[in-house]
């Protein structure tokens, strides 16, 4: 024998075991992966899903032409603190709203608007709660009313009177929701509403 014959044949025989030994480990591997898959395959029971209730269709009414008009007057003479109260509830101006519709008194007329508010002491359930109740004041003219307002209180002594454009105030035109998304330039308002910038 050759010198390094007999190291060549033991390595080419420890190859073979080491293949044969991977050969084996593979196929088992495969094995498991088929038994795998096999119960992955296997059919499952469907669940049965619960029938849904049928949900019943909402009908929203359609906005009303003048829907925002009340919310948009601003409320002079209320405080602050209670101009929240005042839209708490949606208070129902039908009436105001179809006096300017075809037909009504103040139909194509030139009209100015503010409000006001009156408290109320109501009781609901025993419970007593003052609410501020809107009012909304309209006033026919070809000009505006005075651009000055009076300042009162019980703790002044005298009434003041201030420009409106002091307390941030100013006569706007009122812009109906079907206008809202027109040019307000070449719309020709007949309602304004008094309006009031200030920051509380």
């Amino acid at each position: 024998m050759r010198k390094g014959a007999k190291r060549k044949a033991s390595q080419k025989r420890e190859e073979a075991k080491a293949a044969a030994e991977e050969n084996n480990h593979k196929e088992a591997e495969v094995e498991v992966d088929e038994s795998k898959t096999a119960t992955n395959k296997a059919p499952r029971a469907k669940r049965v899903k619960a029938s849904k209730p049928e949900a019943e269709t909402e009908y929203f009414e359609d906005q009303r032409n003048l829907e925002d008009l009340w919310k948009a007057v601003f409320p002079v003479g209320t405080e602050w603190d209670q101009l929240d109260s005042v839209y708490q509830y949606n208070w129902n101006f039908s009436n105001l709203e179809d006096a300017f519709e075809e037909g009504g008194k103040l139909y194509g007329k030139k009209v100015y608007l503010w409000g006001c508010t009156e408290p109320q002491m109501v009781t609901h359930n025993d419970v007593h709660k003052v609410i501020c109740i809107p009012i909304v004041v309209a006033v026919v003219s070809p000009i505006p009313p005075s651009d000055k307002i009076g300042i009162n209180s019980v703790q002044r002594e005298a009434e003041e009177i201030v420009p409106m454009k002091q307390m941030k105030m100013d006569w706007v035109p009122y812009i109906p929701l079907e206008n809202r998304g027109r040019q307000v330039e070449r719309l020709k308002s007949q309602i304004y509403i008094l309006s009031c910038t200030q920051r509380r």
